[in-house]
């Protein structure tokens, strides 16, 4: 086999946690029913009721593009839009699958800092339009953490929630890292989604730790009428559902879920702080989660691929992403840390 090293290029290449492993195992004991309705699945979903102390509706998808997409979907009608920063996961990389599920909304772009999206920006995608010619603006879509690794405040959550509120809007929050924003904020899961005003929530468990599943939560049950039915029409229903909730469960109830995000952002933290020791080496934006964001010259780049590094460069010429996860080691950061310093120095 090739080699299995640890690299940074996303936390979907580390493996199943040691938790969410050991709770698969436990429910491949026996039968159980299929389709969802075993003890498993029950047990998963009143924890997620417990965890953000509120009564919603809950639901899982093999992944992330299927969760945020079917949400959308119950958010809207084809004729409506969803408002998105530009570099939003659902705009970039899940190959309009949010239009497809809804048969045809359209995704508005909107520009913001750090890849946030801002009251004043959503606002002003609103009223640009309101003839009937126009896809009528429907969901405001956020990613917690963001694209480029950001976060976004309690305050600006509200801030957002004032201009949905105002324009009749819904609040979509993709949360592909959402533990790791928890553990950022060292707030609730409750005061960063409903508490704030999301509607609805994709809370990722494949880059927390697991295999594979994502769990939807519905904090606002009105719009999870019929979505068991939407699920299942888009090949989303397990039937052997019992092996995604298990380690969901694995992970909520030994707290592994904000064990593994604060282990990830503490290694993120450090990586940051020996890049900045490293002359020329410069942050494109704040590391506030797991994720580091640097600008290195091109022969660097080339000097760590040469050596089988793995990361992406898709934020612009030169851009970096470097991606923590549950399993990263300070001793493998030190490695990548010498390769740059040294490829940094064969450069001058």
């Amino acid at each position: 086999m090739s080699s299995q090293l640890e690299q940074f290029a996303s936390d979907n290449s580390s493996g199943i946690c040691p938790e969410a492993l050991e709770y698969m195992i436990r429910a491949n004991q026996g039968s159980v029913p299929a389709y969802g309705n075993d003890e498993w699945t029950q047990k998963a979903t009143d924890y997620f009721r417990e965890l953000f102390e509120i009564d919603c509706e809950v639901f899982f998808t093999f992944n992330g593009t299927a969760a945020n997409s079917l949400s959308l979907a119950a958010l809207c009608q084809s004729y409506h839009s969803v408002i998105c920063h530009e570099t939003s996961h659902i705009e970039t990389d899940e190959c309009g699958a949010p239009e497809f599920a809804s048969n045809g909304s359209k995704l508005l772009l909107a520009h913001g800092k750090n890849g946030k999206l801002t009251s004043e920006s959503i606002e002003s995608i609103v009223t640009k339009r309101t003839d009937i010619h126009y896809p009528k603006p429907k969901v405001i879509s956020i990613t917690q953490s963001t694209e480029l690794g950001t976060l976004y405040s309690i305050e600006e959550l509200l801030s957002i929630k004032a201009v949905a509120n105002k324009y009749n809007l819904k609040l979509h929050m993709d949360g592909a890292r959402f533990a790791n924003a928890v553990a950022a904020m060292n707030k609730s899961p409750a005061e960063i989604t409903w508490k704030t005003g999301v509607d609805v929530l994709c809370f990722c468990g494949t880059k927390n730790g697991m295999a594979l599943g994502e769990a939807i939560l519905f904090f606002n049950k009105a719009l999870a009428e019929d979505f068991d039915y939407r699920c299942k029409q888009a090949g989303q229903l397990a039937s052997k559902m019992r092996f995604i909730s298990a380690p969901w469960l694995g992970l909520l109830e030994t707290g592994a879920w904000l064990k593994n995000a604060r282990h990830a952002n503490q290694c993120a933290e450090y990586l940051e702080n020996q890049l900045l020791n490293i002359e020329g080496i410069d942050l494109m934006f704040p590391r506030e989660a797991n994720a580091v964001f640097v600008k290195l010259p091109e022969e660097v780049i080339h000097s760590l691929k040469a050596k089988n590094w793995q990361f992406y460069t898709f934020i612009g010429v030169g851009g970096v992403r470097f991606m923590c996860s549950w399993n990263t080691t300070q001793s493998r950061i030190d490695e990548l840390i010498g390769d740059i310093k040294n490829a940094t120095i064969a450069k001058t």
